[in-house]
């Protein structure tokens, strides 16, 4: 009877040992398994969250319902960028999130964002990953560097796998300075996948409207950042993990 006991009490153990294995994801067939994703998308809440440069608190457009960020440019106030800030700053990690946007709208997701006030914008320092209508540049082999799941105006992605407008999508985004790779799934597939430093990098940004810009990209650790745009954009079950 003892030993019945310990063989129960063993494979229970085992069992809720399996339930608590990390979240499974995959790229190009390869399996990994996170140690540990943290949820970033509150229910009803923005914790963990702020607008950018709002230390007056007077900017506004966004509004969080059942786990749902939503901004609508129609409803935003204030004067400057509303761009939504994390609290925290990070360097390498995985990021996992659904978004949703209307017709002809479009947004981006940014890493690398620092918040120092000689920056007036987001996109002075933070890359980013564009977020869009696939409509507004389908058909348009000019702009492929600006269409849904570019690294914005520097590298193209391979195909177009969004789904129409008022329908959610979903991003897969790593950003690992370790491994100088950074690469984007849409919709369980991927489709781009660039370095985030040295020759290639350099030459991208070169080619592009930040070559400007002496601030672009120059911090590996910053806030990471959802756009404001006009039109209305939506996101939920936000999950981020440290590399």
């Amino acid at each position: 009877m003892m030993k019945s006991k310990l063989l129960l009490i063993t494979g229970l153990l085992i069992l809720a040992g399996c339930r608590e294995t990390p979240n499974k994801t995959s790229n190009k067939g390869e399996t990994t398994f996170s140690a540990k994703w943290e949820t970033l998308s509150k229910i009803n809440s923005f914790e963990g969250w702020h607008i950018f440069q709002n230390e007056s608190n007077l900017k506004s457009g966004w509004t969080v319902e059942d786990g749902v960020f939503t901004f609508d440019a129609t409803n935003a106030k204030g004067e400057g960028n509303k761009s939504l800030l994390t609290d925290d700053v990070y360097s390498s990690f995985e990021i996992i999130f659904e978004w949703k946007l209307s017709s002809k709208s479009n947004s981006g997701f940014m890493w690398g964002v620092s918040e120092d006030a000689k920056y007036e914008h987001p996109y002075l320092t933070g890359p980013e990953i564009q977020i869009i209508d696939a409509e507004v540049y389908r058909g348009d082999p000019q702009h492929q560097r600006n269409t849904v799941g570019a690294l914005y105006d520097m590298s193209a992605p391979s195909e177009i796998v969004s789904n129409p407008a008022g329908s959610w999508n979903k991003y897969h985004i790593t950003v690992n300075h370790n491994k100088n790779e950074a690469v984007v799934i849409l919709n369980e597939i991927e489709i781009n996948r660039f370095p985030l430093s040295g020759p290639d990098w350099d030459a991208m940004i070169s080619d592009s409207k930040f070559k400007d810009i002496p601030s672009f990209a120059k911090y590996k650790e910053g806030h990471l950042s959802l756009q404001d745009h006009p039109g209305v954009i939506s996101y939920k079950n936000i999950k981020i993990r440290r590399l």
